[in-house]
Formats: C-alpha cells, sequence, structure tokens
C-alpha cells in the first residue's frame, strides 16, 4: 500500500497538473531575491606614485617624501557578497517562450581593506594604506527573453538572457596610514552613473498551482566600468586608479511568479 501511494505521489508531482508558465499573450508578475557573487572585475587598478612632500596632509612630516605603492583590490575583496533584490513582467510569447521587463537592486555594505603601502625613504621602511569605501548600491533595468523546454508538467528547466543598463550610487573613499597619522576622509571616487549591463541564468520552474510556480537560477551578471571622480585623488598621482569599476558576478535568485 506504501509503495502505491508513493507511486500515485510521483505521478502526480511529474504530471501535467499545474502547469504555471508563460502563455501567448499573457502577463506575469514575479519578485525574487537572493545573492550576489562577484568573481571578477576591481573596484581600483594599482598605481605607484611618488609624493615629493608629506607636509600637505600632516605638518608634522613637512619636507619627509613618500612613495605609494597602491595594488589593486577587486569587488570581492571590499564588498564581498552582495544582496539582490527586484521586481519582474513578462510576456508570453508562446507556451515555450517569453520576453520579460526586470528591475533589481544590488546592495553591499562598506568595506575597508588595505590597498598598499606608502615607502619612506627617510625610515627605509613601508607603512601601511587602508581604505574604506561606502557601500555599493546598483539599480538595473533590463529587458530579456526566456526560453522553457518543457510542455507542462511540474518541473520546467528554461534559459534566460539580459541587457540593459544599471545605475551606480556616488562611492566614497577614506584614505589612512595610521602609523603616519594620515587620513583623507570622505573622498569622492565614483560619481553617480550609468553603464551597460546584462546577463545569462539558467534555471527550474516549480509549479505549485496554474497560476503560482517558484523559480531557482543561477547565472553570470557584468556591469561595465563605473564613472571616476578624480577630483581628490588626482593631486597624489593616483588619477588613473578609479578607470575601472566593471563588475563581473554570480547571482543565486529564487522567485516567486504569479501568471495571469
Amino acid at each position: 500500500m506504501q509503495i502505491k501511494l508513493l507511486g500515485a505521489a510521483l505521478l502526480m508531482a511529474a504530471g501535467p497538473a499545474f502547469a504555471a508558465g508563460p502563455e501567448q499573450g499573457k502577463f506575469s508578475m514575479s519578485v525574487f531575491g537572493g545573492a550576489d557573487f562577484p568573481v571578477s572585475g576591481d573596484v581600483h587598478s594599482g598605481a605607484v606614485a611618488p609624493v615629493p612632500d608629506l607636509g600637505p596632509l600632516n605638518p608634522a612630516l613637512a619636507g619627509v617624501s613618500a612613495e605609494l605603492r597602491i595594488r589593486s583590490r577587486s569587488h570581492e575583496q571590499i564588498y564581498g557578497t552582495a544582496r539582490s533584490l527586484g521586481l519582474e513582467v513578462g510576456y508570453g510569447l508562446s507556451e515555450r517562450s517569453e520576453v520579460f521587463l526586470q528591475a533589481r537592486e544590488t546592495s553591499a555594505e562598506d568595506g575597508r581593506v588595505r590597498v598598499g603601502a606608502a615607502y619612506v625613504p627617510a625610515l627605509d621602511t613601508e607603512l601601511d594604506v587602508f581604505g574604506r569605501f561606502s557601500s555599493y548600491d546598483a539599480y538595473t533595468w533590463e529587458v530579456g527573453y526566456r526560453r522553457f523546454f518543457r510542455d507542462g508538467g511540474r518541473v520546467r528547466p528554461f534559459v534566460a538572457a539580459r541587457v540593459g543598463a544599471t545605475e551606480t550610487d556616488v562611492i566614497r573613499a577614506t584614505f589612512e596610514i595610521p602609523d603616519a597619522a594620515i587620513t583623507i576622509p570622505d573622498a569622492p571616487f565614483y560619481e553617480k552613473g550609468w553603464a551597460l549591463s546584462g546577463g545569462l541564468e539558467a534555471g527550474a520552474n516549480i509549479s505549485f498551482t496554474e497560476r503560482f510556480s517558484m523559480t531557482l537560477a543561477a547565472g553570470v551578471n557584468y556591469i561595465d566600468d563605473l564613472s571616476d571622480d578624480d577630483s581628490a585623488i588626482a593631486g597624489l598621482g593616483l588619477a588613473a586608479i578609479n578607470d575601472t569599476g566593471s563588475r563581473v558576478s554570480v547571482p543565486l535568485s529564487i522567485t516567486g511568479r504569479w501568471d495571469f
């Protein structure tokens, strides 16, 4: 009896009942959230810049020269894993394909790391340089296409592609050389601006009723270089370190979907 009941349950799970998903000419709405893991892309690159006189940064060091040795630091090193939340509206082209408009927010808390060193010839030593970067907040608008690979059934695998633009908020940085009592506070680093973005994903849609389903998905996201602001760091010979900011990440998400 137990074997018969288990077999009946498996048949129901694999059967065509509750096959939520796209229908030609019908709309859907989805809410999703998850984690975004950076795998490539720098918040800043590296540079070596001579500083003839540390006096303007600390009057007690007037006449003392140094060489800033800044190393590149990635999104993973500074921000780590980001959170992602979003909304999506879809339109069915057929029972196996749809187009969609997606709005997404990606955010991560501020981060502090050692960004390099200041070599002081008079002491023949390197002093640690630290940077604290304000929070990362990006707002994405993308259009996309999704293709499903099964007709009916509770579980339907799919692939999708997206392209659009992402606006990233202002990022400011505070640089410190603690052993020299030097601080450059709240320096502009990136302006608020738009960049090209896009992504690919694969996953599975799991139906619970004829109109509600959930999706598990993973993929890859890309955001192009950010809009640099050199107003505070150019005088130190570091104007080139923020000519970057692009981000490649792997998102993992769970979605609730309603079909109308």
